[in-house]
């Protein structure tokens, strides 16, 4: 009996760890493939999503803060540069703005979803649709980044909280 149970332990046991290990190897492959990560260029105003490997999953139009350079403090307009996480995914569709222009609150101003960025020193930063199609391409925004709601719906389906952002200055952001 005691033979039996130590050839069990010499000969089974190690092929069993082996196969548990090649699961374990085989699910975080998986996860690696699936991983992404998006730049943000303030130069082009384009977000792009990268896979992995850095074959280009999508590539959108977007609107940056107004003013140049790296935000500083809130309220000064600008659109952070660095690297930076997805924080939140959040439903939007029922909010509101007040852009201060005298038009009051706009329903939708955000678009059908806000992505919040974890930004160090800075709250209230995100990747968001916009209720203004036509400030896409342009610094309209008071620091988040915009997009057209078709093109932020079709991003949303590709990434995850935890996916990271780059968001890479303009040579006049940098001047």
């Amino acid at each position: 009996m005691k033979e039996k149970i130590l050839l069990w332990i010499v000969l089974v046991l190690p092929y069993l760890g082996l196969f548990f290990l090649w699961q374990y190897h085989k699910s975080e492959i998986l996860k690696i493939a699936n991983a992404s990560f998006i730049v943000v260029s303030k130069e082009e105003m384009v977000l792009s999503l990268y896979d992995y490997k850095g074959k280009v999953l999508g590539k959108y139009p977007v609107a940056c803060g107004k003013n140049l350079g790296d935000k500083q403090v809130k309220g000064d307009m600008r659109t952070p540069e660095g690297v930076f996480t997805i924080w939140d995914i959040q439903n939007a569709t029922h909010w509101g703005y007040d852009f201060g222009d005298g038009k009051g609150e706009i329903k939708g101003a955000y678009g059908p979803y806000f992505i919040r960025l974890l930004t160090p020193n800075h709250q209230g930063i995100g990747i968001h649709g916009t209720h203004d199609e036509e400030s896409i391409g342009t610094r309209a925004t008071e620091g988040c980044i915009r997009m057209k709601n078709k093109d932020l719906e079709e991003l949303v389906k590709m990434i995850k909280i935890g996916t990271v952002v780059v968001i890479i200055p303009s040579k006049q952001d940098v001047i």
